[in-house]
């Protein structure tokens, strides 16, 4: 072997290596989660990779808590909902800004991409008095507000960048035809913008099922939080005992649910977030 060729083998095998250290770095936790959830609670501190004992019963205590099923239809809720209405809004949002040339619309751009990158914790005192005035405290309807108003700007940003790489013949056609502007963007270029809708709708359900600050500052009751506070607020037999089980048995359910939306949509997703960078 030359001294290229070993050059080249050493740059393959350092690349495959850095490939495998990524994936262990990123699926290590969740495999961990699933194998603790497995053990049953003598087992729970025994560092083994593999577990020796299979045990359901962590399942079934969180399965059987009426509280968590509760918090899964709820989080179900806000977040279908959420993706509803940032979906509906950036949709139309984005043509205005896509397709109708006006003066500051760059800046209106800038502005929104401004808003997406606060943390909340920067306006949660500001929400939380929005949320208390409109009377949604301790109601979905406030977690669906508040989690559109930060899905919102990046549903727009993409969908507007897709937005302007339609061939601009499509629109004039439509309008040769006599169509409206609703029509234009329901009968031809919402077909077209399915690649970046699947992106911006599953980033956006993501965000929603995930969330845990808003759902434990703007809920109250068991009857009205999400999964992530639910999780948090599992407790053990006694006050001084943390259930370890059944919080990752709980973790793994509400998880494997967006591990299979990912695989599922994937190619939509990496189409869908590079459709804007080419002309199409």
């Amino acid at each position: 072997m030359t001294q290229r060729q070993l050059g080249k083998v050493a740059k393959r095998v350092g690349f495959w290596a850095l490939i495998a250290l990524i994936m262990v770095y990123a699926v290590f936790p969740f495999y961990y989660a699933v194998i603790t959830s497995l053990k049953p609670s003598g087992d729970l501190f025994k560092v083994e990779l593999w577990p020796s004992t299979w045990h359901l019963g962590n399942y079934a205590q969180v399965l059987t808590q009426s509280s968590f099923l509760k918090a899964i239809f709820n989080s179900i809720v806000v977040a279908v909902s959420v993706v509803f209405i940032a979906l509906l809004l950036g949709i139309t949002a984005s043509y205005a800004l896509g397709r109708v040339r006006f003066r500051g619309r760059s800046t209106v751009l800038l502005v929104i991409l401004g808003v997406s990158m606060f943390p909340q914790v920067a306006v949660l005192s500001g929400l939380f008095e929005v949320i208390r005035t409109l009377n949604l405290y301790n109601n979905p309807a406030g977690l669906i507000l508040s989690y559109t108003i930060f899905t919102l700007p990046f549903t727009v940003w993409v969908l507007t960048t897709f937005m302007k790489q339609l061939p601009m013949e499509l629109e004039e056609a439509a309008i040769m035809d006599g169509a409206t502007p609703w029509i234009t963007i329901t009968k031809v270029f919402l077909p077209l913008m399915w690649p970046a809708m699947a992106t911006t709708g599953l980033l956006a359900f993501i965000a929603a099922w995930n969330e845990f600050l808003f759902a434990l500052t703007f809920t109250l009751t068991d009857a009205q939080r999400t999964v992530p506070v639910a999780i948090a607020l599992l407790s053990g037999g006694s006050a001084y005992e943390l259930p370890w089980g059944p919080i990752m048995a709980a973790s793994v359910i509400v998880t494997v649910p967006l591990v299979v939306l990912v695989i599922i949509f994937q190619r939509r997703i990496v189409s869908g977030l590079t459709a804007g960078a080419v002309k199409g």
